[in-house]
């Protein structure tokens, strides 16, 4: 290993410059990159851990080959870990180099040669990984929703901040997706529907299930590690479905103990993108209340706790008006005439917003008065939008906060998880983004926490 490389790894892994006053991506930077790490080599390039090798990793591990060394994969499941092997070994930049396999993602962090970890785990695993990460001196890319409860995303800020490190949430639509989502903000910002009145972000419906029977856990997986911080309980599986209905794999979306359904998977997402709209990501400012129109279960609730545990039961149906400030009613649903994506109504127009399209007359208007030069990149923080994976790589040299950063995301995703608190208590709540408190209500606020099974507690 060169001296270059050495100098390079001790910066990254003590580097503390704390992020604070945080708003915007690239605005407030981290900035504090040492003399020798400037000349560095283009060919040296970062030594990575892969935690997570599920069907998500198929995307996110090879995008990062194309920028890191991949010496270390990870998971509870032993098959999930063979084929991320296998891929690693195929991908043109490791050169036929096998990595390193576990199941126990501490022997990753531990690992004094790893500089990167990739987190692409179920969505109750990635807090606990994540801070542990930072703590451990990695920079940080982890896949969405960041986390299962909000006061999970509080902890992770905290982590961020001592630590300094880079953290890229997998939040793509921020960069990619023909950069549609940056043109919608570009648009908003430049007065093409006025002042934003109303916003509306169809998620999607979820799936629902008839009961599922105990069965015996697969060969591989280690299910009481898979578990973690969620309770001991036996492992369901039967047949159907793409993925067949199971607790584990794809199917934890579908659980709460688990993940948060659509409110967190698809709202994640949409959410995030129409707060930077209407710019409510930044420090002590969000939504001011929530209030479920409509909801339904696949299952009976008390007390916010479903009684049965058989069978799915994040709600599969839903419609939850939020407030912001200056009265801007923004809707979350599950189904619209518009289809998935986010809906922009104005004092002057609206337009809809998707992954493959754009629709409405201030976007048919672009050709006789397109939008100002650069009016994207200056979205993208003056910068000219690159891919996901390429934005996180860049900023690890910087040392800049990347484009989808924990900060804005904890306040995207404290929206959802409101959102799912409100439904399953069935009834509005009002939010004091500043102290990060639910207002008048303790049973509430209790949900913005979980318990945590013995030996597998968060410690930040």
């Amino acid at each position: 290993m060169t001296s270059q490389k050495q100098n390079r790894r001790r910066f990254l892994k003590t580097s503390g410059a704390a992020t604070a006053a945080i708003t915007i991506p690239y605005i407030f930077s981290t900035r504090s990159i040492a003399d020798d790490q400037k000349a560095e080599s283009a060919n040296d390039r970062p030594t990575l851990g892969c935690i997570g090798t599920g069907s998500r990793w198929g995307a996110v591990g090879p995008a990062a080959m194309n920028y890191a060394n991949c010496v270390a994969v990870c998971d509870v499941d032993a098959n999930h870990a063979a084929n991320a092997s296998n891929t690693v070994q195929k991908h043109k930049q490791q050169n036929g180099t096998a990595p390193d396999v576990y199941e126990d993602y501490r022997e990753v962090l531990d690992r004094q040669d790893i500089d990167i970890v990739t987190i692409v785990t179920t969505d109750h695993w990635h807090s606990k990984i994540a801070i542990e990460a930072m703590q451990a001196g990695k920079d940080v890319y982890c896949e969405k929703p960041l986390t299962l409860t909000i006061e999970e995303g509080k902890l992770i800020n905290k982590v961020q901040k001592e630590t300094g490190r880079v953290f890229q949430v997998g939040t793509q639509q921020r960069t990619e997706m023909g950069q549609r989502f940056l043109q919608a903000i570009a648009m908003i910002r430049d007065g093409r529907i006025g002042d934003v009145q109303r916003v509306t972000c169809n998620i999607g419906g979820a799936p629902t299930c008839d009961a599922i029977p105990v069965a015996d856990v697969p060969s591989g997986l280690n299910w009481e590690k898979w578990l973690g911080q969620a309770p001991l309980v036996d492992f369901r599986y039967k047949e159907g479905g793409r993925w067949g209905n199971s607790r584990c794999h794809y199917e934890f979306r579908w659980w709460y103990e688990y993940s948060g359904g659509k409110l967190t998977d698809w709202g994640a997402h949409h959410v995030d993108i129409a707060q930077w709209a209407i710019g409510q990501n930044g420090p002590d400012q969000g939504v001011i209340s929530v209030e479920p129109v409509m909801v339904h279960h696949p299952v009976d609730f008390k007390d916010g706790m479903p009684v049965q545990d058989d069978r799915y039961n994040t709600a599969d149906k839903f419609h939850i008006k939020c407030v912001f400030p200056g009265g801007v009613e923004f809707n979350i649903v599950s189904d619209s005439s518009d289809g998935n994506g986010i809906l922009f109504e104005g004092t002057q127009g609206r337009f809809h917003v998707s992954r493959s399209r754009t629709k409405g007359a201030p976007f048919e208007q672009l050709s006789e008065k397109p939008l100002p030069e650069n009016a994207i990149a200056e979205v993208y923080g003056g910068k000219q939008p690159t891919n996901h994976m390429a934005n996180f790589i860049e900023c690890i040299k910087t040392r800049e906060l990347p484009i989808s950063d924990v900060h804005t995301h904890h306040r995207a995703l404290t929206t959802c998880h409101l959102s799912n608190i409100a439904v399953r208590l069935g009834r509005a709540l009002k939010w004091d983004s500043k102290a990060e408190q639910i207002i008048g209500d303790d049973e509430a606020n209790a949900f913005q926490s979980r318990k945590q099974r013995k030996g597998y507690e968060i410690n930040a």
